[in-house]
């Protein structure tokens, strides 16, 4: 499955580039597995991938929970919380 991925605000600056296109394994198929599967790709994924932080995702512009299935061509966007002051 091939998808797009773009990062936002700490994320972005964390891993040092905004977008992706990916090719997915057969077993990442919601936004969870694809957290855990980012997260195993070195220390600064997994401190932002793993589960301690909160990660909001959106796929094709709208925002998901992480059970929310992921479909070839997707756009998947993640970005910390957003707060106003």
């Amino acid at each position: 499955m091939n998808i797009k991925i773009l990062y936002f605000a700490r994320i972005k600056e964390s891993v040092n580039y905004s977008t992706e296109d990916i090719v997915l394994p057969a077993d990442v198929s919601n936004i969870n597995t694809l957290k855990n599967y980012l997260a195993g790709r070195g220390e600064v994924w997994a401190d932002l991938f793993n589960g301690k932080q909160t990660i909001r995702a959106a796929i094709n512009h709208e925002l998901v929970d992480d059970m929310m299935a992921i479909n070839d061509g997707d756009e998947v966007a993640f970005f910390p919380p957003v707060t106003g002051g």
